[in-house]
């Protein structure tokens, strides 16, 4: 193979490795990731993300292949064999009325997906990549009865922090129908570890026993997701295209833990080695119950030149439970819209004409209401689809995209979010498994 194609195969071996090392490191630092089953992945490529999250509708962007796991019909329209990996960061600062704010940050080896085609109008697709991330860590002080400053013993911190996340491999096939329709499903393995500690401490008080409640739930089990797309042609290039998407209210497995010990904190007032087991017990095996999602999509595309879209997500949460146990939850909405531009993807002399430019915007109503306050979410995206130069019938693509956002509120008690996810994708488009009739 030529020299591109050994560094993603090396890096793609690189990525899978990480990810089966790292599936229960937090890679979110978000109160809000305490509700549901965590902070809930897009499931998108960068390139999708870059234009506000649309994908619904979308198949090739700018006459590249793009592996869209958000609608598996869009499968059918890729005719080279297709690789994507890529790596995500996350620069997070959180404001609370009356507190100074806090700023995190996580990097992390995001996503690995194939696509290869099975004949002319068909593709299978297969990849890991993350589903839900469950990242915080935050302390609540009570000051006891008579207490007049903070140097006084009588005070009491709580303490709340969580990590872990959900992954989904997947494995999925569309395929054309004629020449306007496509259709296509995935059936994905879920699986992860979701923990959650909450400890009561009287820090300086000396010779207090403090005490730990460690809650670690184990969840796997298959879901699946099924779409369509419809296009109309206006010209050979100028496509309308509608589509539908949807992922299964599957139930998964879960097993559950459940440990509350002592301990004492060592003159640093660093945690020791719990003294004693108060509660320890291994729930019997329940189910998790996820909800049916649905999507709506639109876009227009002019091929090499722009594409424009948006979709409407609704998902039922309010369905979400867990060992029977409803968990509260509300039904979301998220709105996408965007689109990009190539000034001139034929071009040999200017560069920066042959870039894809993407811009587009989001608006989601989360499946959380805290404190009688809707969750909400607002963000802009940008994006560049950066090329190089082809190899011998090989296509190579940078896509870079930021989403610069603000999540939650300041009032009634809450934290504001501000944040900035930055997301880098490599994307090969090869023909493999083909054989040559010369040489």
């Amino acid at each position: 193979m030529i020299k591109y194609t050994r560094f993603f195969i090396t890096l793609l071996f690189a990525v899978i490795a990480f990810a089966a090392h790292s599936q229960s490191t937090a890679t979110s630092s978000s109160p809000y990731s305490r509700y549901g089953i965590g902070d809930i992945d897009p499931q998108l490529m960068p390139q999708n993300i870059g234009m506000g999250g649309i994908g619904v509708a979308t198949n090739k962007i700018s006459l590249f292949n793009s592996i869209n796991v958000i609608n598996p019909a869009a499968y059918g329209a890729i005719n080279l064999t297709t690789i994507d990996i890529g790596i995500y960061s996350n620069f997070l600062t959180l404001n609370q009325t009356g507190a100074a704010s806090q700023k995190n940050s996580n990097f992390r080896l995001s996503h690995v997906a194939f696509a290869i085609p099975t004949s002319k109008h068909s593709a299978l697709s297969f990849g890991l990549l993350p589903y839900s991330e469950r990242g915080y860590n935050y302390t609540k002080s009570v000051k006891g009865f008579g207490t007049t400053s903070p140097a006084d013993t009588n005070v009491t911190n709580y303490t709340y922090s969580g990590d872990g996340g959900l992954s989904k491999a997947y494995i999925g096939y569309g395929f054309g129908i004629g020449k306007h329709f496509l259709i296509g499903g995935n059936v994905s393995y879920i699986f992860g570890t979701l923990k959650d500690i909450s400890t009561t401490e009287i820090p300086l008080l000396a010779g207090t026993i403090n005490s730990k409640i460690e809650q670690t739930n184990s969840i796997s089990g298959l879901n699946y997701d099924y779409g369509a797309q419809y296009s109309f042609d206006f010209s050979d290039t100028k496509h309308l295209t509608f589509g539908y998407s949807a992922s299964a209210g599957s139930k998964l497995n879960s097993q559950s833990s459940f440990i509350v010990s002592q301990y004492f904190n060592d003159s640093n007032g660093n945690q020791n080695v719990a003294v004693d087991s108060v509660v320890s017990r291994q729930d019997p095996k329940s189910k998790l119950k996820l909800p049916q999602t649905n999507r709506f999509g639109i876009s227009f595309q002019d091929d090499g030149k722009f594409l424009v879209g948006a979709d409407y997500t609704m998902s039922n949460w309010s369905d979400l439970s867990i060992g029977g146990v409803n968990q509260g939850l509300q039904n979301s909405r998220t709105f996408n819209v965007g689109g990009q531009f190539t000034p001139n993807i034929a071009t040999l002399r200017n560069y920066l004409a042959s870039v894809d430019y993407r811009l587009g915007a989001i608006y989601d109503e989360t499946y959380m209401t805290i404190n009688n306050t809707k969750i909400k979410k607002y963000a802009v995206t940008a994006g560049l689809g950066l090329p190089l130069r082809p190899n011998n019938g090989s296509f190579y693509k940078i896509n870079i995209s930021a989403e610069v956002g603000q999540r939650g509120s300041l009032v009634n008690g809450l934290v504001r979010e501000n944040y900035v996810n930055i997301h880098l994708g490599f994307t090969l488009n090869d023909r493999w498994f083909q054989k040559y009739k010369f040489d």
